[in-house]
């Protein structure tokens, strides 16, 4: 079961939408950076790294599956194709207290496709549509789908209705899209993300053709204007890399998008409410560098914040060393900027 830390973060006293999402990313969106997202928004919807269902069934659970129960709302998402081994998986995030298990079908990377999962799914929607019945059938938690718009040289609108109106069948009613075709072969993981052209207007015309149907928009949003415009035609937004490395950006979210009164009083005062959470990891023996690699884009934009970047990223510095040193690297910032603050925009 999952083990909770010690949080000064208040949970919300129900689920809230999918309205904010963050993004699962690999090696970034671990237990640490989701810890430290939290104290930023208590309503964005957190998402795990992408995990292979045989790493939970065969592996060491604890190393994957562990959260502090302030992250919820939270999806674990699983990276998989058989329907008997996802309905396991399913099961076993519905027991650790995860709000939804998502199945990724939108990676292009090669070594996902070596495994048959990943964004090659999508030629298969009737295997698909058979793991996501396996994984409702195990669980009593949402059951939703990341996937692409098409796969390679198919651009076709009508692939991506169908894939969609299939795997809805099965009852999967959210689905989360990237904008973009996926490029099985010739491009990297990160080429991507970038180089195929953004079609907005597919996920949007998605949502009008299935009504119904929870969709959300993910690729290419950087800011708070875009993901407003967004919501114009879609149930929600999902944001990934600027959420990592502008991570203040979290503390407008539950006022954009859950009408919600709270946000952290400043960057300090967020980090400074981690402290419990950070020095238990410590005394469990996490290494300072692991959960200070997540932290580094916080002052982004402030004065002195290459000097924090330098700090928290000095191996030297960072071997051995405690909560200390995140206090020292805080106050050699601007002392305005330590200031009790009011307004979200410091």
């Amino acid at each position: 079961m999952p083990v909770h830390a010690e949080s000064t973060a208040p949970i919300a006293p129900s689920v809230p939408g999918r309205r904010f999402c963050i993004a699962p990313m690999l090696d970034w969106t671990d237990r640490f950076y989701r810890r430290f997202a939290r104290e930023l928004s208590h309503n964005a919807w957190l998402y795990t790294e992408m995990v292979n269902t045989g790493a939970i069934i065969h592996g060491d659970k604890m190393r994957h599956l562990r959260f502090d129960a302030v992250e919820n709302p939270l999806a674990l998402q699983l990276g998989g194709s058989e329907p008997a081994d996802l309905a396991k998986c399913a099961k076993i995030a519905g027991d650790w207290g995860y709000d939804e298990v998502n199945l990724n079908v939108g990676c292009p990377s090669e070594r996902v496709q070596s495994g048959s999962f990943g964004a090659c799914l999508m030629l298969e929607p009737t295997l698909v549509a058979d793991c996501v019945k396996a994984m409702r059938d195990a669980c009593s938690i949402d059951v939703t789908i990341k996937h692409r718009i098409g796969i390679d040289a198919v651009e076709d609108y009508g692939f991506l209705l169908n894939f969609v109106a299939e795997v809805h069948e099965a009852g999967c009613n959210t689905f989360i899209v990237h904008a973009r075709n996926a490029i099985l072969k010739g491009l990297s993981p990160k080429e991507n993300r970038e180089i195929p052209p953004l079609k907005y207007d597919y996920v949007y015309r998605l949502k009008r053709d299935l009504p119904q149907l929870e969709i959300i928009v993910n690729g290419g949003i950087s800011d708070h204007a875009a993901a407003q415009a967004h919501l114009q035609h879609v149930d929600g937004v999902m944001i990934g890399r600027e959420a990592y490395h502008n991570p203040w950006m979290l503390a407008e979210v539950d006022a954009l998008y859950y009408s919600s009164g709270w946000h952290p009083q400043s960057r300090h005062a967020a980090m400074r409410a981690l402290r419990g959470f950070v020095e238990a990891e410590l005394a469990d023996g996490v290494p300072l560098r692991i959960v200070a690699r997540h932290i580094l884009g916080l002052f982004q934009g402030v004065p002195g914040a290459r000097n924090w970047r330098r700090t928290l990223s000095d191996a030297k510095l960072l071997k051995g060393a405690g909560w200390p040193l995140i206090e020292t690297a805080l106050l050699e910032l601007a002392p305005a900027m330590d200031a009790d603050l009011t307004g979200i925009t410091q």
